[in-house]
């Protein structure tokens, strides 16, 4: 294909105003990226006879049809489920909405799903932030065609938390997200059972996601280019699958279950009344103890645990939760203004998400407790790697979405993608191009302690990038570089699959701009995390265990389109 003669490049940069590469000189790896290599199908995992299950459960994922807005029913893509064995409360479907049940599972229950694909194109369900084999990870290598099914098994290995299953195809995860393939996973154990938080009505699962309508009410996703570059926004703010959500609560205390599972929007959570967020939870499960935030951020894949407290709230009373202003995350994006995603509702703009009516006045309610968890904390003592973070270098521009400087291939591992098994890692995720990198992965590699390959990781124009995060203007640190255009950093949420992992540190590569300032007191540091968000020009160290499963386990940004376009890579844990 002529890179010259494609018109949807051409409208991308003209629209984006990120600039114009000269493609006469593109090289071979923006083709791979664009196919990201071929992707070979494994056959489809059969019932094993000497694994016996607790919980069986029938997953089916296929087109539906149904009413979010007046007017019109909306087509979409829809998880179904039925429960072949295991306790009543297995499964809970959300009323109304198009997402998949809520599956709620107990620490050290041996689980069997099967998974049958009824869509006219490849899937496979991925168990985000389950900590299983990698055979039954979800891994793209296993998609299956219509009328396939995949077995699934596994024992829940993981503490109390709430996690997500979606689709993780090759190249279409993020259309299949958005179309309605996501669910919401919850692990219960002891250890929280002890603490009696609320539970039943009082425990309210709340999934964010964005969405785009056309007039007849059908999802509109991906219009052009710029949507892939920048992640794709819509317009319309849907909780749990629903339009205006509304709650009545009583004056009591809830456990809200807070998702994003938008594909790229970024939020920043708060009352309305400034009433302080008390967090209980994150991605992982229950902190040590509440940490109280006058706001919290929450990128696509991340997970909050919030105890919401309506005691001494009048009847009648009301409270929203929004999402508050903030900058720094896209290029472009200046207040509130529309920015280069093009979005009628930017992100960083000030918006409502949900509203809650006091409706009951009740005299009991739990108190929050003051210790809530134990957490074995990691120290680089414990890692094998303390000198020597394994990388994970982001690199972003026109056309290129990469990780450690490569598009996403199948076996393309490289040297420091080979994590030693049973072992405890130090890893750094960092924007590799400019910051002191000097725009390589040698260079990288030299100044985190790591060995890389040598390929380039800021390539086509990367040198110079302003990391700065706010930069002067354009709240986002884009300049001219090397005379090859105009480049851009933005934030990434960054994901592992497999066990979940501390943050260690985080630290800028230059001084704090605007817009990091207007996110930072939002993150939750204290936790098990799956996934971070990396703003522009910072570098965050975690510590991630790699035990119990050998095999591959991706790691990618869950901005979804970002991920589609080749912001992904493998571990081979071996």
């Amino acid at each position: 294909m002529k890179q010259a003669n494609n018109p949807s490049r051409r409208r991308f940069f003209t629209q984006t105003g990120v600039g114009l590469l000269a493609w006469a000189g593109v090289p071979s790896w923006l083709q791979a990226m664009e196919g990201m290599s071929d992707m070979p199908k494994l056959p489809a995992r059969k019932a094993s006879p000497n694994f016996h299950s607790d919980v069986e459960i029938d997953l089916v994922c296929k087109p539906s049809s149904i009413g979010i807005l007046p007017g019109n029913v909306t087509r979409v893509q829809q998880y179904f489920a039925t429960l072949v064995k295991g306790p009543a409360n297995t499964l809970t479907q959300l009323p109304g909405s198009y997402l998949g049940p809520i599956l709620r599972f107990q620490k050290g229950q041996k689980i069997r799903i099967n998974l049958h694909n009824q869509l006219d194109e490849l899937t496979i369900t991925h168990w985000h932030g389950l900590h299983v084999p990698a055979e039954v990870d979800g891994h793209p290598v296993y998609s299956i065609g219509k009328g396939e099914t995949f077995v699934y098994e596994f024992e829940m290995l993981n503490r109390a938390s709430m996690n997500i299953y979606h689709p993780h195809p090759h190249n279409t995860t993020a259309k299949q997200v958005y179309h309605g393939l996501a669910g919401a996973i919850i692990v219960n154990d002891d250890e929280e059972k002890r603490l009696g938080l609320p539970d039943g009505e009082f425990e309210i699962p709340l999934v964010i996601q964005d969405r785009l309508f056309d007039n007849n009410n059908q999802l509109i996703y991906a219009r052009h280019m710029r949507d892939r570059m920048m992640g794709f926004y819509g317009d319309r703010i849907l909780v749990n699958g629903l339009p205006n959500f509304h709650l009545d609560v009583a004056s009591r205390a809830y456990r809200f279950r807070v998702l994003n599972a938008s594909t790229a929007r970024i939020y920043k959570l708060a009352w309305d009344d400034n009433t302080p967020i008390t967090v209980i939870g994150t991605d992982g499960g229950l902190l040590e103890k509440p940490v109280k935030k006058s706001y919290v951020m929450l990128a696509p894949g991340e997970r909050l645990d919030v105890w919401a407290d309506f005691s001494g709230r009048k009847v009648g009373s009301r409270l929203v939760l929004r999402s508050r202003e903030f900058s720094g995350v896209l290029p472009g994006m200046m207040g509130g203004g529309r920015g280069m995603h093009g979005s009628s509702l930017p992100v960083g703009s000030d918006y409502p998400i949900f509203s809650i009516k006091v409706t009951k006045q009740v005299s009991d309610s739990p108190a929050l407790p003051q210790k809530l968890s134990i957490i074995k904390r990691y120290t680089l003592a414990d890692t094998a790697n303390p000198h020597k973070p394994v990388p994970i270098g982001i690199s972003e521009g026109p056309m290129r979405m990469v990780l450690n400087g490569r598009p996403y291939a199948y076996n393309d591992l490289q040297p420091n993608e080979r994590i030693p098994f049973d072992t405890v890692q130090l890893m750094e995720i960092f924007h590799a191009h400019g910051g002191g990198h000097g725009g390589t992965a040698k260079s990288a590699g030299r100044h985190d302690g790591g060995e890389q390959s040598g390929h380039k990781m800021g390539g086509m124009g990367m040198r110079g990038m302003n990391h700065e995060g706010g930069g002067k203007g354009m709240g986002m640190g884009m300049r001219h570089g090397g005379g090859m255009g105009m480049m851009m950093s933005m934030a990434h949420p960054i994901h592992l699959h497999g066990q979940y992992f501390q943050i260690l540190r985080r630290s800028l590569d230059g001084p704090e701009s605007k817009g990091y300032a207007s996110v930072k007191d939002g993150f939750i540091e204290g936790g098990w995390k799956d996934t971070v968000l990396v703003m522009p020009g910072e570098r965050v160290k975690i510590i991630k265990p790699f035990q119990d499963f050998k095999g591959l386990f991706m790691f990618h940004c869950h901005n979804l389109e970002h991920e589609d376009m080749g912001m992904m890579r493998d571990f081979s844990v071996e």
